[in-house]
C-alpha cells in the first residue's frame, strides 16, 4: 500500500492530467477569413492551427495570466488560456448546405401560416398538407407540401385545391441553402460565439 504522501501526490497527478485533456477537448468556434462560423474543433487543433500560423485567436480578454483553472492550459513556465474563437487566415469559403426538409423546417419556410387562408396559427393548429395528394402522384417534397390549418386541410380531402375551389397564397418551393454551423452540443455555447453563430436545430427529414 502506498504512503499517503505519496498516494495523494499521485493522484493529484493523474487529476491534472483528467483536467488537461478535458480542457484541450473543449470547444473552439473556427470563423473563414471573413469572419463568418463554418466549423467547430477541438482547442487541441485550435492551438496546433495557431502555431502553424494558419490561425488568429479571437477574443476580447487576456490570453493569459487572468483566468480560471478551467479555462487556461498550464505549462512549466506559463498558463494560457483556451481560445474560444479563432479566425482562418487563408479559408474564405463558406460550407454550402441545403435546408433539410423537416416538418420544423416547412413551419419555418411557411411562417406558421396557413397556406390557402392566409391565417397565422400555433404549430399545433396545423397540418402538412400534399397539395397533388399522394394517391394522384403527388410528392412529399418541397414544391408539393404546405402548412395547412385543420379546417382547411379538412375542406380540401383528397382533392387538387382547384377541385376543392381552393388556391395556395404563394407557390411552395425549396427554400435557399444558407451557411450555418451545425452542432449538438453537450454544454451550452460559449458567451463569445453569440455574435457569429447562426445555429439552425433540424429533426426527422420528412419522406414517401
Amino acid at each position: 500500500m502506498l504512503p499517503s504522501r505519496e498516494f495523494t501526490w499521485k493522484s493529484a497527478k493523474c487529476g491534472a492530467r483528467r483536467d488537461v485533456h478535458t480542457v484541450l477537448n473543449s470547444q473552439v468556434l473556427v470563423l473563414n477569413r471573413l469572419w463568418q462560423a463554418v466549423n467547430i474543433c477541438s482547442a487541441r487543433r485550435a492551438f496546433a492551427l495557431v502555431y502553424a500560423g494558419h490561425a488568429q485567436i479571437v477574443s476580447s480578454r487576456d490570453l493569459s495570466t487572468n483566468a480560471p483553472d478551467h479555462e487556461v492550459v498550464t505549462t512549466i513556465s506559463f498558463k494560457i488560456r483556451i481560445p474560444r474563437v479563432i479566425v482562418l487566415l487563408v479559408f474564405d469559403r463558406l460550407p454550402k448546405k441545403e435546408v433539410k426538409f423537416t416538418r420544423h423546417n416547412v413551419f419555418e419556410r411557411d411562417k406558421n401560416t396557413c397556406q390557402y387562408c392566409g391565417e397565422i396559427f400555433d404549430r399545433s393548429e396545423l397540418n402538412l398538407d400534399h397539395v397533388v395528394p399522394r394517391d394522384r402522384g403527388g410528392t412529399t417534397t418541397w414544391e408539393n407540401v404546405v402548412c395547412s390549418c385543420i379546417p382547411c386541410n379538412t375542406r380540401k380531402g383528397n382533392r387538387l385545391p382547384r377541385q376543392a375551389h381552393m388556391s395556395l397564397i404563394r407557390k411552395p418551393k425549396r427554400p435557399k441553402w444558407r451557411p450555418f454551423v451545425h452542432v449538438t452540443f453537450a454544454a451550452p455555447q460559449h458567451d463569445l460565439w453569440k455574435h457569429f453563430v447562426d445555429l439552425a436545430y433540424w429533426n426527422v427529414e420528412l419522406s414517401d
